[in-house]
């Protein structure tokens, strides 16, 4: 079965540095959500431009989630480690998660 896989746009709320979240998700967020037994891919990237056009992209960031197992993922993500790194996640950004499936 191919993976499942998330992903999440969002911006950062006010008052929230771009620093302070950066470091956050290279210190903590990455290695902690792909060394999760339900993970085989976990990335963060920063828009940096709209493609032909000068306005501002709609979102600041996104995350690509590559969930090899859903049923352990949702195990994963009910434990006191995972729900205290979503709680400083839900604190620092307003996100938006997109469960997808290919089309081509």
């Amino acid at each position: 079965m191919a993976d499942t896989r998330i992903i999440a746009f969002f911006n950062l709320k006010p008052g929230v540095a771009v620093a302070d979240y950066e470091a956050w998700a290279r210190a903590v967020d990455l290695p902690t959500v792909n060394g999760l037994p339900s993970i085989s891919k976990f990335e963060v990237f920063r828009a940096t431009a709209v493609l032909g056009s000068d306005a501002p992209p709609p979102y600041a960031y996104f995350e690509i989630i590559d969930v090899a197992d859903m049923d352990q993922f949702g195990q994963d993500v009910a434990t006191p480690l995972m729900q205290k790194i979503a709680g400083d996640f839900a604190g620092m950004a307003e996100v938006t998660f997109n469960i997808t499936e290919q089309v081509a």
